[in-house]
C-alpha cells in the first residue's frame, strides 16, 4: 500500500479505519531466516537507511509476566510504544498468543509463546561501504564502518557488517570473531565457518593474541608507555562503563579486571594520538580508561562527561542520548535531517498502524552522529596478522 505525498493532511482522521482493515491485507512477514538483498537499502543525505519492512517478533511469557493482561504487559515491558497502540495491535491481530488471536483483556501465562507482527524500521547508519581488506578461504577481513553494529542486535538486523556483507557481497555465513563497539571503526575479521571461528576465539580467551587501536584524545598525553590496571564496571541500564579502584578499606570491586597499554604517538598540544593495546576485553574498556587517564576521547560525548545522560523510551543508545544532551559546541551532530519528514512515500510500503511511518527513520534516530576517534589498527597470532589502514581523522595537521 504506497502512500502519496498529498495524503498527509488526511492521515490522522482516517489512521484507525486503514489500521483496522490493513489487518485483512495480504503482508509479508520476514523472519531473521529472510536473507537482506542490496534492494533492501536507501541511501539518503549521507545515511544508510533499511527499507522498512513487515516482521514477527517472537518471545515467551516469563514467570513474572503471568497473570498480567496481554496489553498492561507490551506496555509496561516495551514502553517504545503507546498503550493505545498496543490495544489497536491486540484488536486487529498483530499481536497473538500461541498464533491466536486474543482479547484485549486475555490474562497471559507462564511460557506462553507472544508474537507481535510489525512495520519494522531500523536506525540508520553512515552511508560508508564495508570495505573487504583481505580474502581467504577460511577468513574475510573488512574494514569496519562507524555507527554500523557488527551483528543482529537490538533494532539493528540488517543495517550491520554482517547483514550488508551478505546483501552486497553474498557473503553468508560468517562469524565475528572479535567485537568492536558500534562507533568504533577499523578492522573486523569474520571465520567463514564456525570451526575457524573457535580457533580464533580460543587464541583471544587464551590471551595469546596482541590487539592494537588508534585513538585521539583530549590534552597533551604522557610519553612512555602508560599502563592502567583498573576493573571496569559495566552498567547495562546506564549504557556506560566506569572504573573501580581498590580503596584503602580494601572493599571488594564489583567491576571485572581490565588492563590497557598506552603509548602517545604524536600530540600538537590541543590533541594527542595514542597507540592503544588492551590486554583484556571489557565493555568500553579503551574508552573508560582513557577517561580514567584524563585524557577521553575527544569526541567521546559518553565518557567526556562523568555523568550518564538519560535514555529515552524509544530506546536511543546511550551514546545518542550523551550527544543529544552536550550537543552545544560537541564535535558530535545530532541535528533533524530536514528531508526525512515525510517525503519518502515513494521508497516504502506506509503502514496506517506503524508508529514510525511517514518517517523513514524509526523514533530517536532522526538526526546524524559521527563515529567515534577510536579504530581498530590490527590484530596479530600465532603466525597471523591482519591490518587495517589509518583513518582519516588520524592527524594532527
Amino acid at each position: 500500500m504506497k502512500r502519496k505525498r498529498g495524503d498527509d493532511d488526511h492521515r490522522d482522521q482516517h489512521h484507525h479505519r486503514e489500521a483496522d482493515s490493513k489487518a485483512s491485507m495480504d503482508i509479508i512477514w520476514q523472519t531473521p531466516a529472510n536473507p537482506p538483498h542490496r534492494d533492501d537499502y536507501i541511501f539518503r543525505n549521507g545515511r544508510r537507511h533499511v527499507r522498512p519492512y513487515y516482521f514477527e517478533f517472537i518471545c515467551h511469557v516469563k514467570n513474572r509476566w503471568a497473570g498480567k493482561t496481554i496489553v498492561d504487559l507490551f506496555a509496561e515491558e516495551f514502553k517504545g510504544r503507546s498503550y493505545d497502540y498496543y490495544v489497536r495491535a491486540v484488536k486487529c491481530g498483530r499481536i497473538k498468543v500461541d498464533g491466536q488471536n486474543v482479547s484485549v483483556s486475555y490474562k497471559v501465562k507462564p511460557s506462553e509463546k507472544i508474537s507481535h507482527f510489525l512495520h519494522r524500521h531500523e536506525p540508520p547508519v553512515m552511508a560508508w561501504d564495508v570495505s573487504i581488506l583481505q580474502e581467504e578461504e577460511d577468513v574475510v577481513t573488512v574494514c569496519k564502518p562507524a555507527s554500523v553494529p557488527v551483528h543482529p542486535c537490538g533494532q539493528y538486523r540488517k543495517n550491520t557488517v554482517v547483514g550488508i556483507l551478505q546483501a552486497e557481497h553474498d557473503f553468508a555465513p560468517v562469524f565475528p570473531i572479535h567485537r568492536l563497539d558500534r562507533l568504533v571503526s577499523g578492522l573486523l575479521i569474520l571465520a567463514r565457518s564456525a570451526s575457524q571461528a573457535d580457533i580464533f576465539r580460543q587464541q583471544i580467551e587464551a590471551g595469546l593474541v596482541q590487539k592494537q587501536y588508534i585513538a585521539k584524545v583530549v590534552g597533551v598525553f604522557p610519553e612512555g608507555e602508560q599502563m592502567v590496571d583498573a576493573n571496569v564496571n559495566y552498567n547495562a541500564r546506564e549504557g556506560r562503563s566506569t572504573v573501580e579502584v581498590q580503596d584503602c578499606c580494601g572493599d571488594a570491586l564489583r567491576g571485572k579486571a581490565a588492563c590497557t597499554k598506552f603509548t602517545r604517538i604524536n600530540t600538537n598540544g590541543t590533541y594527542s594520538l595514542v597507540l592503544s593495546e588492551p590486554l583484556t576485553g571489557r565493555t568500553h574498556q579503551i574508552r573508560v580508561h582513557l577517561q580514567h587517564t584524563g585524557h577521553p576521547i575527544a569526541n567521546d560525548m559518553l565518557y567526556l562527561s562523568e555523568f550518564a545522560a538519560a535514555r529515552s523510551t524509544e530506546g536511543t543508545s546511550a551514546d545518542r542520548a550523551a550527544a543529544a544532551a552536550n550537543s552545544n559546541g560537541s564535535p558530535v551532530s545530532i541535528t533533524p535531517d530536514c528531508c526525512d519528514e515525510g517525503c519518502h512515500s515513494e521508497d516504502f510500503s506506509f503502514d496506517p498502524m506503524c508508529t514510525n511511518c511517514p518517517n523513514l527513520a524509526p523514533k530517536g534516530y532522526e538526526g546524524h552522529e559521527e563515529g567515534l576517534w577510536l579504530h581498530c589498527l590490527r590484530y596479530s597470532g600465532t603466525g597471523w596478522t591482519y591490518e587495517c589502514p589509518f583513518p582519516d581523522w588520524a592527524t594532527l595537521d
